[in-house]
C-alpha cells in the first residue's frame, strides 16, 4: 500500500484527482478529510497544504506526492522528482511597476523585493551577483510595490492578468514550474514496484494528451504516398475493404499536425475520414 500526499483544495487538487480518475483510481474529493483510501489501486490519499507536501514525503509520512515543482525547489527537502505531469504550469518571475526604469536584472541591485519564495529568489540573485533586500511575505505579494513595501516582486505567474491589474509588468523568469510526482529517497522494493505501476498509468495518460485516432478510406494505389505522409506511432495500420481497389487506413496523430496531414491525404484520394478521441496510449 502506498500513501500519496496531494493538495487539499484548489485547482491542483482538482487536476490531481482527474489524473487519478483517468488512471482508474477513485479518491475522495472531500476537503474535510485528512486521509482516505482510494479504490482501483492500493493507495491511501493524504490531503495537505501544497507547501507541506515535500516535507511529508521527505519524512516518510507519505511515500509519494503530487505538488508544484516550485514548492519542491523552495522547500529543499530530500525527495526525488520522478516525473512531470503536464498540468499546473506556471512560472516564477520578477515583476516591477510598469513605470519603473527596469532595463536588466542589475536594476534590482540594492532594491527591495517581496516574495513568498525566498530560497528560489536568493538562488536567482546569487547566480547574477545581485545584492538585493528580500522581504518574505505570505499572501498577496503583488500589492507590495503599491503600498511601498517593495520595489519589485518575485512571484508565481500564470496568465499575467493579476500583475496587469496591479500595475506591474513581468520582466524576467527564474524557473518554469508544473506539477510533478515526487517520492521519498529510501523506499522498499514493494513500494517501488507500486510506484512503477502508477507511473506506467500516468505515462499512458500523458502520452495520449492531444492525440487523435484517425480512420479513413484510401485508394490502394496511393497507400505508399499515404505512408510517407503518415508515419504514425510506428507505421499506419492498413486493412483491406470489400472493394479490392480500396483500403482502410488507421493512424494516431497529434492534433497540432492532424489537419495539415488530413489535407494532404485528401489530395491523394482519402475519403470518409473519422477522427476519434484517444483515452490512453499504452506502450
Amino acid at each position: 500500500m502506498l500513501t500519496i500526499a496531494i493538495q487539499n483544495k484548489g485547482r491542483l487538487n482538482e487536476d490531481t484527482l482527474a489524473l487519478l480518475a483517468d488512471a482508474g483510481i477513485t479518491a475522495s474529493a472531500s476537503h474535510r478529510k485528512l486521509i482516505s483510501e482510494a479504490s482501483g489501486f492500493p493507495l491511501h490519499v493524504l490531503y495537505l497544504r501544497d507547501d507541506d507536501i515535500p516535507q511529508a514525503v521527505a519524512m516518510g509520512v507519505a511515500d509519494i506526492g503530487i505538488v508544484g515543482l516550485n514548492e519542491v525547489l523552495e522547500k529543499e527537502q530530500s525527495v526525488d522528482v520522478r516525473m512531470k505531469l503536464g498540468f499546473g504550469k506556471c512560472r516564477l518571475s520578477i515583476a516591477v511597476p510598469a513605470a519603473s526604469g527596469y532595463h536588466d536584472p542589475s536594476w534590482l541591485d540594492g532594491r527591495r523585493i517581496a516574495t513568498s519564495y525566498p530560497v528560489i529568489l536568493k538562488r536567482y540573485l546569487d547566480e547574477r551577483g545581485i545584492n538585493a533586500r528580500v522581504h518574505e511575505i505570505a499572501g498577496s505579494v503583488e500589492v507590495a510595490p503599491a503600498v511601498g513595501m517593495a520595489d519589485a516582486i518575485f512571484d508565481i505567474v500564470s496568465s499575467g492578468g493579476t500583475l496587469i491589474q496591479n500595475g506591474l509588468r513581468e520582466v524576467d523568469t527564474a524557473i518554469e514550474s508544473e506539477a510533478v510526482l515526487i517520492a521519498g529517497s529510501s523506499l522498499d522494493s514493494e513500494k517501488e514496484a507500486l510506484i512503477d505501476k502508477l507511473m506506467f498509468r500516468f505515462n499512458s495518460i500523458i502520452e495520449s494528451r492531444g492525440m487523435k485516432y484517425v480512420l479513413m478510406n484510401l485508394p490502394r494505389e496511393t497507400v505508399e504516398m499515404a505512408v510517407a505522409i503518415l508515419p504514425g506511432m510506428k507505421s499506419p495500420t492498413i486493412l483491406p475493404l470489400a472493394d479490392p481497389a480500396w483500403v482502410s487506413l488507421h493512424v494516431v496523430l497529434h492534433e497540432n499536425v492532424m489537419w495539415d496531414k488530413i489535407e494532404q491525404l485528401k489530395k491523394i484520394g482519402a475519403t470518409d475520414i473519422l477522427v476519434l478521441a484517444l483515452e490512453n496510449v499504452i506502450r
